[in-house]
């Protein structure tokens, strides 16, 4: 490629030349009156195959004026509009043969030419073949009678058609004809015989040829061959087949000439006849033989593919046995068809100018060079400045009217060669071809290019230049191409803007203007990262792109997998779909796996950024399991893992199935490391074993592999004696042995039995014995808990398992037959003791020491002298000891307790009852804690003493607190009661509308208990149940209230029909605009809350006093008591349990308060 980077006259001379040589390749635009040229033709041979349909003869053209179509056949003038079954097209020269009768006529040779008033090109010529079905001639064929070890022929004779010819020697029942070193077939299709054997004798020999290209199968007449053979003119001796030296069936003679073309294939074949049956070699004399040659048939067939210059020369075939040999030569020559040397190109000249046209071709033979002028020889168009030399013709000070096609063809035996050139002499001013006015984008910092495409004769100078300045653009980044194209490189925004292009001849000028748009680059700014993603779950991909603005409506981000583009087609089955520059991958598979790009893209330009997924998954199942190393005890099993889906084998398990005990039950036998692939199992006796392998990954256990065959072990002894053997004694004077029975799969053969054998260990004795089938076994008449030796041996019918271990055991227990002496309680605190005893002898435990239990129960409280006898209680301690501790008594309490020991059988007696007190201790919580009555300033209690006083009750201490809706509390208030008959208090002088929170807890002389709260917030006024008194108590008024209730109840249901009928209406709302203070404070409730908790936060909570007022929350409805076990003091005050209503007052200041009894 040439370029220009300076608008100087050297820059313009080298656009010159270039233009020039360009255009001898010349590509006339069709605007401009041209010659005709050929576009398309059929190839050369055309073969009318029976089973086309039709036989196109194809011929088509371009110039200017539009090319008419003429053909000739067989050097005759043939026009195909004058057959009607022939169908032709407009505008084009092909023609169809259609396959409806007889070809016959059509077979020849054809040629088309394309013509206008310029010139006239032709094409190649078209043999088209009418293949004739091959036969085989009709004929009786006499049988073929030849001695036992002579040669003999088989004729085939195949009949002519379309090559390639393959011949098949076969019988009647189409079996092919056993061919070997004696019997062949040879290129000509005949069946050799280097001598005949009695074998040879049979009825059937049937040659078929086939030609593929036409689907053609014939078949010969059978032929019969008889072998006579000799018989023995005496019982001592026989007639031997006389052996003789190799001579050549095939070829005749001592040498043969072998004439090919270049790249076909040279065979060779050496076919002998002789006894006993000849060796055949090849050789080429002064040479190796080629090394793409090759043997075939038996080494009777030396091919040499696709022959070379180099492959001519002389071969030898010798043919040997060992009486002798046969040769043969053959001189190989390889000849060549017409190649162009320099085939000839067309031309576009100026008038006045020399134009050389030349043509040569090589060949072996060489090809003979013939020119045509339109189609015409060239001597028939003879002309004073038109002269041919040698290999090329020149045309002095071409005219206009020279103009013409011309046409060389270089021939020789084996082919022809045809070149059209189209020789133009003409001068024309510059032709523009790019349209005017283009719009051009291009990326900051990338190259762009400017089209300028000129056809001119003789070739224009090409300029280009900015709309603000006349001169050519200069500068490094910027190149004129030969082709008239300006280049940019690393273009700036500056470079925006309109540039002109300049084409000038000698025959004028011609100019265009181009605009060009310097854009943003497209940059992923967020490129999709690798994942490792599990399979069956979704996979996300994100890809975020950066952009000009200007391409809004024509960026696209698409994916690619693999250099693939993704379809999305957004449908239910689709699991592809991109949301926001983010790739979901639906229900990830394994072909989901490999590179994603995101690729960003405008019409100017594209980034790419790639992620690799990687789908993780549990190993496939192993492959290719192999047994091996059989052994009576294990084997060798080897496999070849799985794909691991990228994530690494960390084990193998290795599992078994067999057939007696448990068939289609398979269970884990070994696990090996992920980087084994075999194993050695150890197996047990008498097993019909089936195995396979599953591999484990971080994922998870894959499925297992196909099974292996079955491996069935041998039986044998047993290979181990029972374990877990369990010594017990659940009668004094019995031993239970119990032990855990071998697995049937490790009976290692039939007939399995355990032999239990045991003797006391404190004495000299015998071992006494047992044998069985049972996991079990008792021993009677046992003395009571004395140790014992103990084994079990496992036997089947191959013999004795190994020898067994030594486990020792007691005997049967009884129970403890002493109880602890010395029981002694010291006192810890009012609710703990310690007791302590002195340990039973352990003649007296009768078996093994559990440990021991203390009983105790509680007597009577000491706040009363009633005895009631409490419901006994029971510790145990294990182990062997002489103390324990007692939790958990009542307080100020009198008990009795026991202690005794206890072994497996059961407990022993216990000790002497002993009797001690618990000291006073803390009272529990009051039961019950209410707020009877809450006024302005006053605030009624009311409780319960507690239900355990542990101890004798002094009093109680009382205590308050005001609160709010804040964490901030006042100062807490304290009341000591010091009457403990005293179960009802008054606080006064507490403030209006105030919420406090009251404590309560129970004293004795060694403290107060537990703490019970409640909580309650005084009213705005003194409400009208404190002024009448127990009027709440009268029947009259509870049936008024009851009345009250009901009638409000039926105007609420009403209002609420007719609100829902006719429309909403919010009270509420005009409650909260206009609050009515005075009248809440009449009818507000006192929420009062009990709490067994004094642990919760003192925080109040504040509402605005001008809330709404909810119907039925009026402090004194009776209606709220209806359902509640209500309790009245003798003053009328009610006891009992505000159900869980609070109400936010505003908090008030705390003021000192003077407590009055009740």
């Amino acid at each position: 490629m040439r370029s220009q980077r300076s608008p100087g006259p050297a820059a313009v001379l080298v656009c010159c030349i270039c233009a020039f040589h360009a255009a001898a390749a010349i590509d006339i635009p069709l605007e401009v009156e041209q010659l005709p040229t050929i576009t398309a033709q059929s190839p050369s041979s055309l073969i009318a195959f029976p089973f086309d349909e039709s036989f196109p003869l194809t011929c088509e053209a371009k110039g200017n004026p539009e090319p008419e179509f003429r053909w000739t056949k067989n050097g005759q003038e043939f026009d195909p509009f004058l057959d009607p079954r022939l169908m032709k097209e407009e505008d084009s020269g092909t023609f169809v043969i259609p396959n409806n009768g007889n070809l016959t006529e059509y077979q020849g040779t054809y040629r088309c030419f394309a013509s206008n008033r310029l010139g006239t090109a032709i094409s190649k010529e078209i043999e088209f073949i009418v293949p004739n079905v091959p036969k085989f001639p009709k004929e009786t064929l006499d049988p073929v009678v030849v001695e036992e070890g002579q040669p003999f022929v088989l004729k085939c004779d195949p009949p002519k058609g379309i090559p390639p010819l393959q011949i098949y020697w076969m019988t009647i029942s189409l079996q092919h004809i056993e061919q070997d070193e004696r019997v062949s077939t040879g290129l000509n299709g005949d069946l050799y015989f280097s001598h005949a054997v009695d074998k040879d004798s049979r009825r059937d020999y049937c040659c078929f040829a086939a030609f593929p290209r036409i689907r053609t199968i014939v078949q010969k007449t059978a032929m019969s061959v008889v072998v006579k053979t000799k018989s023995s003119d005496s019982a001592g001796s026989a007639n031997a087949i006389p052996e003789r030296r190799p001579s050549l069936l095939t070829p005749s003679g001592v040498r043969s000439e072998v004439l090919l073309v270049k790249e076909e294939d040279l065979k060779l074949e050496c076919i002998a006849e002789g006894l006993p049956t000849p060796q055949v070699e090849w050789t080429k004399i002064g040479h190796q033989l080629p090394t793409k040659a090759k043997l075939e048939n038996h080494g009777k067939l030396l091919i040499v593919p696709r022959v070379e210059q180099e492959d001519s020369g002389k071969y030898m075939c010798k043919a040997t046995n060992r009486l002798g040999e046969a040769v043969h030569y053959f001189t190989v020559t390889v000849e060549e068809p017409p190649e162009w040397e320099f085939e000839p190109e067309s031309q576009l000249s100026m008038i006045g100018s020399d134009v050389h046209i030349k043509c040569s071709a090589g060949g072996i033979p060489q090809p003979v060079t013939t020119w045509r002028v339109n189609g015409v020889p060239l001597q028939e168009s003879p002309a004073a400045h038109k002269r041919a030399f040698d290999d090329t013709v020149v045309l002095h000070n071409a005219k206009a009217s020279d103009s013409a096609v011309y046409q060389c063809e270089a021939s020789n035996r084996h082919g022809t060669l045809l070149s059209n050139a189209n020789i133009m002499i003409m001068n024309l001013r510059p032709m523009i071809l790019t349209r005017g006015e283009e719009n051009y984008s291009a990326v900051e910092g990338k190259a762009v290019t400017m089209h300028c495409e000129v056809f001119s004769s003789p070739p224009s100078t090409i300029t280009w230049s900015r709309e603000d300045s006349s001169e050519s653009v200069v500068g490094p980044r910027f190149t004129i191409h030969d082709n008239g194209s300006l280049e940019i490189d690393r273009v700036e925004k500056g470079d925006t803007g309109q540039y002109t292009c300049v084409a000038k001849n000698t025959e004028g000028l011609s100019a265009i203007n181009a605009l060009l748009y310097v854009k943003d680059p497209t940059r992923i700014s967020g490129p999709p990262e690798d994942q490792r993603i599990l399979i069956g779950t979704t996979a996300q991909l994100s890809c975020l792109a950066e952009y000009d603005k200007s391409f809004s409506n024509d960026f696209e981000l698409l994916w690619e997998k693999d250099d693939m583009e993704i379809g999305l087609n957004y449908t239910e089955d689709s699991r592809y779909l991109v949301e926001e520059g983010i790739l979901h991958i639906i229900n990830v598979s394994h072909g989901d796996q490999g590179v994603y790009t995101c690729v960003a893209r405008t019409p100017v330009d594209r980034d790419t950024a790639s992620a690799r997924l990687m789908v993780l998954d549990v190993p496939d199942a192993p492959e290719n399991l192999l047994l091996s190393e059989h052994r009576s005890k294990s084997v060798k099993l080897k496999w070849l893992p799985g794909d691991e889906h990228n994530s690494s084998t960390t084990e193998f398990i290795i599992e078994f199935e067999e057939s007696q005990w448990e068939p289609g039950n398979w269970k884990e036998l070994l696990r090996v490391p992920g980087n084994h692939n075999s194993a050695t199992l150890k197996l047990h006796g008498n097993v019909d074993y089936r195995f396979r392998v599953s591999g484990v990954n971080g994922i998870g256990t894959g499925p297992p592999s196909e099974p292996t065959e079955r491996y069935k072990t041998s039986a044998r002894a047993p290979d181990r004696n029972p374990e877990n053997i369990k010594i017990e004694g659940h009668l004094p004077h019995e031993m239970d042995i119990n032990w855990e029975p071998l697995l049937p799969i490790e009976h290692n053969g039939p007939g399995l039995e355990y032999k239990v054998s045991f003797r006391r260990q404190d004495l000299e004795e015998n071992w006494a014995e047992h044998t069985g089938k049972r996991h079990s076994f008792v021993v009677k008449n046992t003395p009571t808990f004395v140790p014992y030796e103990i084994k079990i041996q496992a036997r089947n019918h191959q013999g004795w398992g190994p020898e067994p271990k030594i486990v020792t055991g007691y005997s049967g227990e009884d129970f403890p037959s002493a109880a602890p002496d010395d029981v002694a309680v010291e006192v810890m605190n009012s609710s703990v003791v310690k007791v302590s005893w002195t340990r039973v002898h352990k003649d007296k435990l009768h078996g093994h020491l559990g440990g021991y239990r203390v009983n105790w129960w509680r007597l009577r409280s000491l706040v009363d002298s009633k005895k009631s006898h409490g419901k006994k209680q029971t510790l145990t301690y294990p182990g062997d000891r002489s103390h324990a501790t007692v939790p958990g008594l009542t307080p100020f309490s009198e008990y009795s307790l026991i202690v005794m020991t206890f072994n497996g059988r059961g407990s022993g007696p216990g000790s002497h009852p002993v009797h001690f007190k618990t000291p006073e201790g803390v009272p529990e919580k009051n039961p019950v804690f209410r707020v009877t009555d809450v006024q302005r300033h006053t605030v009624s209690l009311v409780w319960a003493p507690p239900l355990e006083p542990n101890g004798i009750l002094t009093g109680y201490l009382l205590e308050y607190q005001l609160i709010n809706d804040t964490e901030e509390v006042g100062p807490l208030q304290t009341v000591d009661i010091s009457k403990p008959d005293t179960t009802k208090w008054i606080l006064r002088e507490l403030e209006p509308v105030s919420k406090y929170k009251l404590y309560l807890r129970s004293c004795t002389a060694v403290g107060c208990g537990p703490v019970v709260s409640e909580e309650c917030t005084t009213t705005l006024e003194t409400s009208l149940a404190s002024v009448h008194g127990g009027i709440s108590t009268q029947g009259w008024f509870i049936g008024l209230m009851c009345a009250i209730a009901l009638l409000t109840l039926i105007v609420l249901i009403a209002c609420f029909v007719n609100r829902n009928k006719g429309g909403k209406y919010s009270v509420k709302e005009k409650e909260d605009l206009h609050p009515d203070v005075e009248s809440q404070g009449m009818n507000d409730d006192t929420f009062c809350e009990y709490s067994d908790n004094d642990e919760k936060p003192l925080k109040g909570s504040q509402r605005s006093l001008s809330r709404e007022i909810k119907a039925g929350d009026s402090g004194d409805s009776l209606v709220d008591y209806g359902d509640e076990d209500a309790q009245f003091n003798e003053d009328g005050s009610f006891i009992g349990e505000y159900a869980g209503r609070k109400e936010k007052r505003a908090s008030a200041e705390v003021k000192a308060t003077i407590q009055t009894p009740a």
